[in-house]
């Protein structure tokens, strides 16, 4: 089994209803600010990127009635939806995890916001938690 290292948490990703009421909160109240904001049609979010430190928070809004993420807050309320780790090898990550047990999401690594590529596993291995390995950092704000 290959060992994929997991640099750092590259972000923690955060479900709100509406995303500019969520900048504002996090800014007014954090004194954070907003670097950069992208719509995901074919995940059906719409992201915008809060760097603190080394990390960053990803607020996540859906888009339509058919994301996956309207369902998550609509049974779960406004919460912490991921946690994202960065590695140099997304696609190792997923064999890794998977050789060892882990119920995938994603077989191969996709495309994810800014240019980078993502992978997910199921929080039914990971704690309860949606875990999702970062490869390339192209983000603004670092």
């Amino acid at each position: 089994m290959s060992r994929t290292v997991l640099r750092r948490i590259d972000h923690v990703g955060i479900a709100v209803h509406d995303l500019d009421q969520a900048i504002d909160l996090y800014e007014r109240r954090l004194g954070l600010k907003a670097m950069s904001r992208e719509r995901l049609e074919a995940e059906g979010v719409e992201v915008a990127m809060i760097p603190i430190g080394d990390s960053r928070i990803e607020l996540l809004t859906p888009l339509g009635a058919d994301s996956n993420l309207r369902k998550f807050l609509a049974d779960r309320g406004e919460a912490v939806h991921h946690v994202a780790y960065a590695t140099d090898d997304v696609a190792a990550g997923l064999r890794r995890a998977g050789e060892a047990g882990a119920q995938l999401i994603d077989q191969a690594a996709r495309p994810g916001a800014h240019g980078t590529r993502v992978g997910f596993i199921h929080p039914k291995s990971a704690c309860g938690v949606l875990t999702e390995l970062v490869e390339a950092d192209g983000h603004p704000g670092r």
